[in-house]
């Protein structure tokens, strides 16, 4: 009766499915060609058509919302507390729609470069529609299956292009923190599960909603890391950026599911302040960083701070709003590498997407959901007008290369790619979600757009780098998670220390001997366990 159900309701899930299968499917075609070695020309033509096609699905679907899915139980392996879920909602589309719009929008500004980087494309393609998967899971289950393969994409890709000995600690440790996160909201659900309680994102209990704060504090601290991207490759680097973002949102895009913790509760109050310090701190350093690439970190814990911050005070759409900004206006910064007259006006567009002005994407950011003190929501002015700052200091300093030099269909492609994301910011600030055409607490938005506009017009010698304190260093090494790092390191060292003595015993002279004493006691345990 269930495979009987899925199969009516085949035509409307392919409806669905139709773009995430067509990304995979491009992004396969394009790990062939790079494996076979064809020398097929078309690489860029066949990733942007697939991603812009892809495009257009998930814009439909926004006329298909509460639209849902799942695997029925014939087609899992494994006897599990959920199957398998997805569903379309209003809170989901404009995380899906941005992701996507962020990957055309890559591929169409590599044009810059003509660097032809089918893996790369591939890799972007794969992160997106995994991307998507996560914003739009239905239970915890679905949700960390999500994660978990973003993370090990992340880490094979990191792995690959990363050097010395200390940056791959720095990428392995930085994927234990995450899968440590995900280790504790599979925690939630099993503690649920042991209380009798099926845990779903409409209805969490506040002990599960302090772990899975935990867990948002792993996932989202371990960005702090500043792992690095590759300088002499473009297509590469912006892979990077891609990934960063994207892998941020999917992990934001929780809080827009469900409330953290208890409304009205003293804990509520000092976690929101542990979290304003957390956002001023990051975006004063990315308001004093030599540019956009250098300060991606903090750029990316800013925001999240800011979306934690409107989840924790009962404002789920403010959290989503956020979440969403951190793509977009990110993307167009970031992008934004060649630079002319023309197109300079277009990453301010981005910025009117996170300044909480009236109609923006953020525009009921500060709309507290539940009653909290008067200066709960100032505690955040300063690290908005940081972020805005920076984010005006960056858009006006000089790209990397000038567009005026390329050829005339790099100077009509590259723009396309930026005005996308421009066009989606104006487009989500007054359509297709329920923090669409808000007008929200814009007396606070005023103040920090002017006080943003204020640090934006001093001197350069202002953001010249200070010698920090050891006070201010030992602030920095708890929040860059330097500790969980260390102690990673350690545990590291010792299981490679005993790797190099089993690998040295079983490749020396007595090796074989080794080798005879192990299957012996294997055979042993096996033929007593009556196996």
């Amino acid at each position: 009766m269930e495979r009987a159900t899925f199969l009516i309701q085949y035509p409307r899930i392919m409806f669905i499915l139709f773009p995430l299968i067509l990304l995979n499917l491009t992004a396969l075609v394009l790990i062939c060609l790079r494996i076979l070695r064809v020398n097929f020309r078309y690489s860029w033509i066949l990733a942007s058509g697939g991603a812009t096609l892809a495009l257009i699905g998930i814009f439909l679907w926004h006329f298909h919302i509460l639209e849902s899915f799942s695997l029925p139980p014939w087609l899992l392996v494994t006897k599990l507390p959920f199957s398998p879920s997805w569903q379309l909602d209003i809170k989901s589309w404009p995380y899906a729609i941005s992701m996507i719009a962020l990957a055309v929008a890559v591929i169409f500004t590599s044009v810059v470069r003509a660097e032809n980087h089918p893996t790369a494309w591939a890799g972007i393609l794969l992160v997106t529609s995994l991307g998507i998967l996560a914003v739009i899971a239905d239970n915890p289950l679905t949700l960390i299956l999500a994660w978990f393969a973003i993370d090990l994409v992340e880490l094979i890709v990191m792995l690959r292009s990363t050097d010395g000995e200390q940056h791959i600690r720095g990428v392995v440790s930085g994927f234990a923190i995450r899968a440590a996160g995900s280790g504790l909201v599979l925690w939630a659900v099993l503690v649920s599960e042991a209380n009798g309680i099926q845990f779903t994102f409409q209805d969490p209990s506040s002990r599960v909603g302090i772990l899975l704060l935990l867990a948002l504090g792993l996932r989202l601290g371990s960005r702090i890391q500043e792992l690095p991207i590759p300088e002499d490759n473009v297509v590469l680097r912006r892979f990077g950026i891609h990934l960063l973002l994207v892998s941020t949102a999917a992990t934001l895009s929780l809080l827009g599911k469900i409330s953290i913790v208890a409304p009205n509760s003293s804990l509520s109050i000092f976690i929101i302040i542990l979290v304003a310090i957390m956002s001023i701190y990051s975006g004063w350093r990315w308001m004093r960083s030599t540019d956009e690439v250098h300060g991606r970190s903090f750029w990316v814990l800013a925001m999240a701070s800011l979306s934690l911050a409107a989840s924790l005070i009962g404002n789920p759409t403010g959290s989503s709003g956020w979440g969403v900004m951190l793509v977009l206006a990110g993307g167009l910064l970031f992008l934004n590498s060649a630079r002319q007259k023309s197109t300079s006006w277009l990453p301010f567009l981005g910025l009117i997407g996170f300044s909480a002005l009236p109609f923006s994407v953020s525009a009921s950011a500060w709309q507290a959901g539940n009653p909290i003190p008067w200066y709960v929501a100032g505690l955040f002015i300063p690290s908005q007008t940081f972020l805005m700052a920076g984010y005006i200091r960056h858009a006006l300093q000089r790209g990397e290369t000038n567009l005026e030099s390329q050829e005339r269909w790099v100077k009509v492609l590259y723009p396309i790619g930026l005005f996308l994301l421009a066009a989606l910011t104006i487009l989500l600030g007054l359509w297709g979600w329920d923090g669409a055409f808000k007008i929200g607490r814009w007396g606070s938005a005023a103040i920090s757009f002017a006080l943003a506009i204020g640090f934006a017009l001093l001197p350069p010698r202002f953001f010249l780098r200070i010698h920090s304190s050891g006070n201010a260093n030992r602030w920095r090494q708890l929040i860059r998670f330097e500790w969980f790092s260390w102690i990673f390191a350690m545990i590291y060292a010792f299981f490679d220390q005993v790797t190099n003595i089993i690998t040295s015993s079983l490749e020396g002279d007595g090796g074989v001997l080794w080798s005879l004493l192990l299957m012996t006691l294997i055979l042993s345990v096996l033929s007593a366990r009556g196996w």
